[in-house]
């Protein structure tokens, strides 16, 4: 039997905060005016503030949080959007095992610990803080100026001197600026990852350095940085990156490794010199991004089962197009785990290693010791693998090694930069590959593209689609008529994008007896592509279309990431 949790004003009385009689006043004030024995405690100056809350943390089995002496590190509040915070008066305090404590003013309020819940995916840990300390709290470091980012980069611009020339940016060095500009970073960094984006851009402009963060595929200005602050906050990146500070004016190349909310997190970080001084871009590379499974790459069913037959196949190519940034090392990797079993031995080359994983041998691409991918491959062959993946198939030797492999009893996983799956064809036979290699060794090619997901939460209908989008990707009245077109209002979940994730729209180009005597003979994109269509691939354009009548994305994200043909004139 569980036991019966003390009253609040019981609590009191028994630490001889107040006594009996005071307790009965509390009671018939409260009764009264309608309120909670804590609040009239309060009122009547019975006791503090502090007390109450202390009772009650002690009740509810709650840690009490002293504001006065506790502090709260400004990186740790971009856990929780600012709006979040002052609308539930609500702060965060770290995360531990992928749970979330913060604190909260009401044991009783369960409604916002369920929003918490929702809104953050995570499990949330409440601790107790008076209401009063959370308001001035937030008053003082949340409300006063927007967001905690504006206000950090608002109180270094303050304390930052202002630049002049090469004594300037040494006053902002390692040395004087140090402490400011190392939480601006971190925020900035920290802010990135709590808000899904897959890359922060720090982008110098003539009178200001430009923040942005890509999620799902779009990237956002996040901030100004001020001129005056670029070389502090381009060195910090450096330094954090293992980049020699003193070379401005080659591309350089370094990894970050942090733990951001209790989670490992690597970025890769790329320099490039450019007009008004180096432009950063940190690549935010999460383990569990690549480890979603096949299913949720976003197949219809049809594909999903040439998919599965494809990998499971004993030897040939199986190539992925499609430009950068659409997925294709995921789709891979993806294969890879499907694959990845104790009586199997999978080896890789990569350019770089960007997820380890366990139970693959994964080998980094070195060109500054001659480490190539075709040298890579030629030792790879020597290990007697059964799976092999090649990170990119860039030139004729690569490729004649990569087809050797195929031909030899191994199953050759790679990609390749082309705009469709048919070209792909072409491309090799281009790179000076021969025909017949070609036509004989490749068993599938897959292109893709990443389209946005609607955002469940702000999902609804769209009474109103745009027909110019609709005819610009090839919509029929007949395949319109019925149909309901979706579309994301915006919310705090998405951050008022209306979209939230992302999935694939792929075509799956099957080799059979034609296309291989096409590819022999030379045959065109155009040509393979007929060949295709007539043996019933579908292409990305149509398996899009197919997204958008289920509810899965909208006309207007299909038509960004692809190509519409045969478009009537005027359109």
């Amino acid at each position: 039997m569980s036991k019966k949790r003390k009253k609040l004003g019981e609590t009191l009385v028994a630490w001889g905060i107040i006594d009996a009689n005071a307790l009965a006043d509390a009671l018939q004030y409260a009764k009264e005016h309608n309120k909670r024995i804590g609040e009239a405690l309060v009122e009547l100056e019975l006791c503090g503030e502090d007390d109450v809350v202390k009772a009650l943390a002690t009740q509810f089995g709650l840690e009490y949080i002293d504001l006065d002496k506790h502090q709260v590190d400004r990186e740790v509040l971009s856990l929780i959007p600012s709006k979040l915070i002052e609308d539930y008066l609500v702060l965060p305090l770290g995360e531990e095992e992928g749970r979330l404590k913060v604190i909260i003013t009401d044991p009783l309020d369960l409604e916002t610990l369920d929003l918490l819940r929702f809104r953050l995916a995570r499990e949330i840990v409440p601790t107790l803080a008076p209401v009063g300390k959370v308001k001035r709290f937030i008053d003082k470091f949340v409300s006063a100026e927007g967001d905690v980012l504006s206000q950090t980069m608002a109180s270094i611009d303050q304390e930052a001197p202002e630049e002049d020339g090469e004594e300037g940016s040494a006053a902002l060095g390692i040395d004087d600026g140090d402490a400011p500009i190392v939480r601006l970073v971190n925020l900035i960094i920290t802010e990135a990852v709590h808000g899904r984006a897959s890359d922060i851009h720090i982008e110098p402009m003539r009178d200001r350095v430009r923040v942005r963060y890509r999620t799902d595929g779009v990237c956002a200005i996040r901030d100004d940085i001020p001129k005056h602050m670029q070389r502090a906050v381009t060195t910090r990146l450096k330094i954090m990156a293992g980049i020699d500070i003193s070379e401005r004016r080659v591309p350089q190349d370094g990894r970050i490794k942090m733990k951001i909310g209790g989670s490992k997190i690597d970025f890769r970080v790329s320099s490039l010199p450019a007009y008004h001084g180096e432009s950063i871009v940190l690549r935010i590379l999460r383990s569990e991004s690549v480890q979603i499974g096949i299913p949720a790459l976003g197949f219809a069913e049809e594909d999903y089962l040439k998919f599965k037959k494809i990998i499971q196949r004993p030897n040939g190519i199986f190539l992925v197009t499609g430009p950068t940034g659409s997925g294709k090392t995921t789709t891979l990797y993806a294969a890879l785990q499907e694959l990845n079993k104790p009586n199997t031995k999978i080896i890789t080359a990569e350019d770089p290693v960007e997820y380890n994983f366990a139970g693959m041998n994964q080998c980094q691409v070195r060109e500054d010791i001659g480490l190539t991918f075709s040298k890579i491959l030629r030792a790879m062959l020597r290990q007697a693998p059964n799976i092999i993946l090649v990170g990119e198939i860039r030139d004729r030797e690569v490729g004649d090694v990569a087809i050797q492999a195929a031909l030899t009893g191994h199953l050759v996983f790679s990609t390749l930069h082309t705009n469709d799956a048919p070209s792909a064809i072409t491309r090799l036979i281009d790179m000076g590959i021969k025909p017949f290699l070609v036509a004989s060794s490749i068993q599938a090619i897959m292109g893709q593209r990443l389209i946005r997901v609607i955002c469940s939460e702000c999902k609804q209908e769209d009474p109103n689609p745009d027909k110019r989008t609709l005819k610009l990707l090839g919509f029929t009245p007949e395949e319109l008529e019925g149909q309901t077109i979706y579309k994301g209002a915006g919310c705090k979940r998405c951050s008022g994008s209306g979209y939230r994730g992302r999935v694939g729209a792929f075509e799956m180009l099957l080799m059979n007896a034609e296309l291989r005597d096409l590819a022999f003979n030379r045959a065109t994109a155009s040509q393979l592509r007929a060949a295709a269509r007539a043996s019933g691939m579908k292409t990305i354009l149509e398996d899009g279309k197919g997204k958008i009548l289920s509810g899965v994305t909208t006309p207007e994200d299909l038509l960004r990431v692809t190509q519409a043909e045969g478009v009537a004139e005027g359109v």
